[in-house]
């Protein structure tokens, strides 16, 4: 298991463009583990910048996360390149996508870290099934080969630039038709079933080695009553030892509807990390504060995101003058118009 020195259990939203006097307060608490940003809390680089670096000044060790993926899931636009869906690189010249996939993954991880920031909370492996839209053009492709093949290549841009990974939704979100935002999805697949189609991706990626994985606020009835964030099923006897996965496992939002039927936040995370996640994302304030008063009265203890946490950052001035970054930029305005 991963040994970082953070030993936080959440990793919270922020209200907006600069930290209040309460936030500063909240990262300064042993049982935050960082940050996730949203698009409320961007304006600009320079802005972007100055708020990673209040952050920093509270506490270094501290985890910063977005998510980036491209498309409609890209939370800072202006001042960084658009970048396309996932689904994108499927339907591009396919003597081309390999390679666009790639250098995307590269150019999202570099942009990033320009700024300060850790970890972009992605790729999704989930299959596109045609049957939800949370996933829809989200996902690298429509079978197991491609999805694997264009996810696969991302990734290794992403190692390249030097941040790591989370892979999600584990097992699979593509083969149901609600959204877990707002309700808890049913999926009465067997296990065998799962296995043979969107477990695959999730099975390739851990053998490649990848640093993190979320779990999906999906119920699989026929493998467990518990949705599979709560699940030791699946996190412990599944994730961990059929698929020996051993980096961290993040939890989806607790504060999404999918996760609500377990009761308070409280009740919401001590369930999550009996199951065996690591970190706990909880984007609703007064749900923050009701967990960290119980895990400091309870002794609860996350495992090391310092983990994921890069070797080293660039800069802006650095990346705009590389003449890769700058290839890269043309191309992806080529082929998708981004820019």
């Amino acid at each position: 298991m991963p040994t970082g020195l953070n030993r936080g259990v959440l990793l919270i939203d922020l209200k907006g463009t600069q930290l209040t006097a309460e936030e500063n307060q909240l990262l300064s608490l042993p049982g935050v583990a960082g940050i996730v940003l949203f698009s409320r809390n961007y304006q600009s680089r320079e802005q972007l910048i100055a708020l990673i670096r209040s952050v920093r000044d509270v506490r270094r060790d501290l985890l910063i996360c977005v998510d980036q993926e491209g498309g409609r899931v890209q939370r800072f636009k202006d001042g960084f390149t658009r970048l396309p869906p996932a689904q994108a690189y499927g339907v591009f010249d396919p003597d081309l996508h390999c390679h666009i996939a790639y250098e995307s993954g590269w150019l999202m991880a570099s942009e990033l870290l320009a700024c300060g920031v850790d970890l972009c909370l992605g790729p999704v492996l989930d299959i596109d099934h045609g049957k939800t839209s949370i996933v829809g053009d989200r996902a690298f492709g429509c079978s197991v080969e491609q999805v694997t093949q264009l996810a696969s290549l991302w990734v290794d841009g992403v190692h390249e630039a030097g941040m790591s990974v989370v892979i999600k939704h584990f097992p699979g979100h593509g083969n149901v038709d609600s959204d877990s935002h707002v309700s808890l999805p049913l999926d009465d697949r067997t296990f065998d079933e799962i296995c043979q189609s969107d477990m695959e991706p999730f099975r390739v990626m851990i053998r490649k080695g990848v640093e993190a994985l979320m779990p999906a606020h999906i119920l699989f009835p026929a493998i467990d009553q518990y949705p599979v964030g709560y699940s030791p099923e699946w996190l412990k006897r599944v994730l961990r030892n059929q698929l020996s996965f051993d980096g961290l496992v993040i939890s989806d939002c607790l504060s999404m509807e999918g996760a609500a039927k377990t009761g308070s936040y409280p009740a919401r995370a001590r369930a999550a990390l009996d199951a065996g996640c690591d970190l706990l994302i909880i984007c609703n304030r007064q749900g923050v504060l009701e967990v960290l008063a119980e895990i400091d009265g309870s002794g609860l203890q996350g495992v090391g995101p310092g983990d994921l946490m890069p070797a080293s950052y660039t800069d802006w001035a650095s990346l705009e003058n590389s003449e890769r970054y700058r290839e890269v930029r043309k191309m992806l305005a080529r082929a998708f118009g981004a820019g």
